[in-house]
């Protein structure tokens, strides 16, 4: 492998340092002058007609600035990129639809005043019937919680690849199961917060934390019915993310609102039980065939979501959930049906690895099942199914670069499988593994995935990199420097990026479907290379040299075979601007995964095998060990990756074994990190990870993602290792110590 200068090496965050010394600034940081502070007044009650709100008294409270009802907004409802439908007013009108939906919102001098001003507003309300599942929710008959869903049902799709009936009819072994998932949340560390602006030109600028300012700045837009021109999105330092802040959602927009209406600057923050209530269950039904000897040929899946009052971003994940479930394994037959169903839960919204996570946590398990079934060691099954380079999808769709293989035999390997796995019973400790996959980007699924990039140097050496990807704190900004630097041959610390700004920055649709370092990074290094090739012309020039015989290094453009005749990169930039020219080392680039071929898709795979001890009297399991093995194609930061693995694994060991919303009549009964629990490092299991490089040919130095790869074997894993220790499946998740004492009673 080619050696670099910059990448490929273990590097501390560009940002590290100002963000645990408190110099960085969150949303939540920034002070406007005469700034108005917001709180949102929220339905008590999960499903209720409204039948009058007076706001009277609230309006006599000193310091109360104004307040907007639904009357306020009729007709205003969220316009959502990636939502197919418009059914989610920004303030409930005539009814509310779930515990939490938006009825009011005060603006006032200080939080104080708007929460007491909360109190004061009178709403009279008429209940209506609840439905809180999704089988009652389409049981002819079940009270319509939208009026134009038949059943309830907000979206379906269905897809089909391959002949599935012949796959059933050539399978010697046909197995069905059913899998439900529990009510989760993520648990992002800054709370949705956002801060709005008019200026006299009657633009809007809005900071908050986001995965996309593009596509922020689009809904916003589309809803309030402004010019694009006219909303300017700005992404300070984000507190974290997961996929929840992806799309402009009703906070957004009743600041803006309330903001117009003062002509003062407006600061929304949302409570943590405000936004620990996202994330409803999936139902998953499963038929796959296959022949006696383990070999995958047809499967059928259905996904049924839980999208809550409203459908949000449901309809985008259950497509996702269905149209990624063709990996890790080769399957010759594939049909896939997907519901996004009405009821009067809270709204889901995107969570760690999305449905896609579900979906392949459901069918990796059942087939470790039809393993056990066949007397098939689940090693085997899974190596014999494993994708291959170069196997082409039931849709069509060619396998690029893929290390799932080595990934399994390097986890296998370290974790001493065939020692271990099925002798352990009567000790309560059991093996299990797991594979998943991830796409680098969202093709196949968004319509398009532009990322923009400008690099401009100054006349001191260093380099301004101007990027519309936010850094969630992901450490991709990180990344995006290594790869400039790497490109124009410069330390690190001369790369200053400035990022996530629709006014200032180029396009970028985001940090969504792990498509920063693919994506972003491809725009980055041809802006990168561009810029190379126009220092080096001026090099050539002053040095009387070729430039195919020059090199750039450590700041320095030096002739190869005489590096003593040298011009450092801060005198060809003087010289390039101070000349009769003028002109300034500028370079730009873009990348669109749709200028590849059609039927390429990149994708990371991963392997996983975890090691469980169990307490037969409590029925609690502890996670001891994980040997991970990912392929990235190239490790950019090998750091960054390690620490993407080990956060991934340990997020999605808690959501399999404990983490879930506790929900009573809509009601969100555990909204806090007091009771919404997740591991501390006392408990978090030792990691050993094996980075696989196949050098993606498409992506920047051959890289690819690592956001979401190792969350999609981790639950696999364990629910498998736990049935290597008791013998028993556990189809409902998380696997509660309830639900494994009761195995044993």
């Amino acid at each position: 492998m080619k050696g670099y200068s910059v990448v490929g090496k273990p590097t501390p965050r560009i940002d590290g340092v100002a963000k645990v010394t408190g110099e960085a600034r969150f949303t939540g940081d920034l002070v406007l002058p005469r700034v108005l502070y917001a709180k949102i007044l929220r339905s008590p009650y999960p499903h209720a007609n409204i039948l009058n709100i007076d706001t009277t008294r609230a309006e006599r409270l000193k310091g109360v600035k104004a307040i907007i009802t639904g009357k306020d907004v009729i007709g205003i409802q969220l316009n959502r990129l990636y939502s197919p439908i418009k059914d989610e007013p920004i303030l409930a009108g005539d009814k509310v639809r779930y515990i939490g939906d938006e009825v009011a919102v005060v603006a006032a001098e200080d939080e104080d005043v708007a929460r007491e001003a909360l109190e004061l507003i009178s709403v009279e309300y008429e209940l209506l019937p609840a439905i809180l599942n999704v089988e009652e929710a389409m049981v002819a008959g079940a009270p319509i919680i939208h009026g134009h869903a038949n059943n309830n049902i907000a979206y379906q799709i269905s897809a089909n690849f391959g002949d599935l009936e012949q796959g059933f009819k050539e399978s010697e072994y046909i197995r069905e199961d059913t899998y439900t998932t529990a009510y989760y949340t993520n648990c992002s560390i800054e709370t949705d917060v956002c801060l709005a602006q008019f200026d006299s030109s009657g633009k809007l600028t809005l900071w908050t934390p986001t995965q996309s300012t593009y596509i922020i700045q689009k809904d916003i837009a589309n809803t309030l019915g402004l010019a694009e021109g006219k909303v300017r999105v700005i992404a300070p330092h984000i507190g974290g993310s997961f996929g929840s802040r992806l799309s402009g959602e009703p906070h957004h927009c009743l600041a803006a609102l309330l903001a117009q209406k003062t002509g003062r600057p407006v600061m929304l923050k949302l409570d943590l039980e405000e936004i620990l209530n996202r994330g409803n269950s999936m139902i998953i039904q499963l038929k796959t065939g296959v022949k006696k000897d383990g070999t995958l040929l047809s499967r059928k899946l259905k996904v049924i979501a839980d999208a809550g009052g409203y459908l949000g971003l449901t309809g985008l994940d259950v497509q996702i959930a269905g149209l990624r479930n063709m990996l890790p394994y080769k399957l010759a037959a594939f049909q896939f049906e997907g519901l996004a169903v009405y009821t009067n839960n809270p709204v889901r919204g995107f969570l760690s690895g999305e449905g896609i996570r579900v979906a392949n946590f459901a069918s990796s398990i059942q087939l470790d099942q039809i393993a056990e079934d066949l007397g098939i060691d689940p090693l085997d099954i899974c190596l014999k199914n494993a994708i291959q380079p170069g196997y082409i999808m039931a849709n069509k769709i060619k396998i690029g670069s893929c290390g799932l293989t080595e990934c399994i035999q390097k986890v296998v390997e370290k974790a001493g499988w065939d020692g271990k796995r099925g002798r352990l019973r009567r000790e309560h400790r059991g093996f299990g593994i797991g594979c998943g996959s991830a796409s680098s980007g969202g093709k196949g699924v968004l319509t398009h995935s532009i990322s923009a990039a400008t690099v401009k140097l100054q006349e001191d050496g260093s380099v301004v990199l101007l990027t519309g990807l936010p850094d969630m704190g992901q450490g991709a900004h990180t990344i995006l420097a290594q790869i400039a630097a790497e490109v124009l041959g410069l330390p690190l610390e001369k790369i200053l990026i400035y990022s996530a700004d629709t006014e200032l920055s180029p396009v970028d649709l985001g940090a969504l479907g792990q498509r920063g370092t693919y994506i972003t990074g491809n725009a980055v290094k041809s802006a990168a290379e561009e810029a190379r090739r126009q220092l080096l012309e001026v090099a050539a020039e002053s040095m009387d040299a070729n430039i195919e015989d020059l090199e750039i290094q450590g700041g320095r453009i030096f002739i190869k075979n005489n590096p003593e005749k040298e011009m450092p990169v801060s005198g060809v930039v003087q010289t390039s601007q101070r000349s009769e020219r003028g002109q300034p080392i500028m370079g730009k680039g873009f990348y669109n995964p749709n200028s590849e071929p059609p039927d390429h898709i990149t994708f990371s795979f991963d392997a996983q095998v975890a090691e469980i001890e169990l307490d037969p009297e409590t029925g609690k399991i502890k996670l001891k060990k994980v040997n991970v093995a990912h392929d990235v194609g190239f490790a950019i930061n090998p750091l960054a990756v390690e620490g993407q693995i080990h956060s991934q694994v340990w997020s999605g060991g808690d959501m399999t074994l404990f983490q879930e919303r506790i929900l009573k009549e809509g009601q969100n009964l555990n909204p806090s990190f007091l009771d919404y629990k997740f591991s501390t490092a006392m408990d978090a299991p030792e990691i050993e990870t094996t980075i696989v490089e196949t050098i993606e040919p498409y992506g920047p130095f051959g890289a690819k993602e690592v956001g979401r790869g190792p969350i999609m074997s981790i639950g696999q894993a364990i629910v498998n290792a736990v049935y290597d220790a008791t013998g028993v499946r556990i189809k409902s998740f998380p696997i509660t110590p309830e639900k494994i004492h009761s195995t044993f009673t």
